[in-house]
């Protein structure tokens, strides 16, 4: 399961810097439009995923 995990993260993430690169709102704004929101939501999730399947705690801010 860790390396779905992993592939799920890196997928998340790919998703997410890809959209920030392309969309003219984030690329332009300093504030991330609704779509790039949601895909870091999906990251955050994955990497929470995986953490959790590594058997690594989620670290807290």
């Amino acid at each position: 399961m860790s390396s779905e995990s992993s592939d799920a993260l890196e997928n998340a993430r790919f998703t997410y810097e890809q959209h920030l690169h392309r969309c003219r709102q984030c690329h332009v704004d300093t504030v991330p439009c609704a779509v790039a929101k949601h895909l870091l939501r999906i990251y955050n999730n994955a990497r929470r995923e995986h953490l959790r399947s590594t058997g690594h705690r989620t670290p807290t801010l």
